[in-house]
């Protein structure tokens, strides 16, 4: 099928800049969108727009609030904070859960594809994160694929628009060697959940970022870039 058209979500992380270059190499047209939605810093919404730049593709960073907060990476003034927690064997769901964090974006990201008439919303979600957070589970996805189907115009008549998570059974590993292959330039990828001038290599997400590229015997080029 010709000029298929796509959402992608893109966050500023390995996960979602692979998404996006898989999807580019699967022949679709992608359009950006970046979530400014008062997370703890910046950073990874700036590695976001240099990612979208780097491959080339337009975007649109939408900016929402989430003033009832409930997570470590929104509540800037009070005691929560961000944590080493799954790296260290600590069971359930992480304090850097956002409240139906995939809903909201999924819901924002269905209505920009319905408006552009879309064929599909890419989303960079895998296996080594439903682990943690119930929104990025197969299950999850399914279930947001019948939300379009039975409660959108899209669906009622029959165009179909797909939530595509291509790295769903990979683990970070995997994924860093697909992105090798691709092309992505991982120099420009952003994981910390805190925004220091470098990595803090002490947040999960740091953690399993390192664990990836050391299963994969890769050298992580993000650590060069100190801006």
């Amino acid at each position: 099928m010709k000029n298929r058209q796509a959402v992608v979500l893109l966050s500023g992380g390995l996960d979602s800049a692979t998404t996006l270059y898989l999807a580019k190499k699967k022949g679709y047209k992608c359009f950006g969108l970046i979530f400014d939605y008062g997370q703890r810093h910046k950073r990874e919404i700036e590695y976001a727009k240099k990612i979208a730049r780097a491959a080339n593709f337009p975007y649109q960073v939408l900016k929402i609030r989430l003033p009832w907060k409930g997570s470590s990476l929104l509540d800037k003034q009070t005691k929560i904070s961000v944590k080493v927690s799954r790296c260290q064997g600590v069971k359930g769901i992480p304090d850097t859960y956002v409240p139906a964090r995939n809903i909201i974006f999924l819901s924002f990201a269905l209505s920009y594809a319905e408006a552009i008439k879309a064929q599909g919303i890419f989303i960079g979600a895998h296996t080594q994160d439903y682990s943690g957070y119930p929104d990025c589970r197969p299950e999850f996805y399914r279930a947001f694929s019948r939300v379009i189907t039975t409660g959108t115009k899209s669906g009622a008549e029959k165009h179909k628009i797909r939530i595509e998570t291509p790295l769903i059974n990979q683990n970070k590993a995997q994924i860093i060697r697909l992105a090798v292959r691709l092309g992505v330039p991982l120099e420009l990828t952003w994981s910390c959940y805190r925004g220091g001038r470098v990595p803090c290599s002490k947040c999960d997400s740091c953690y399993y970022r390192a664990k990836g590229f050391k299963e994969a015997g890769i050298k992580d080029p993000s650590l060069r870039d100190v801006s």
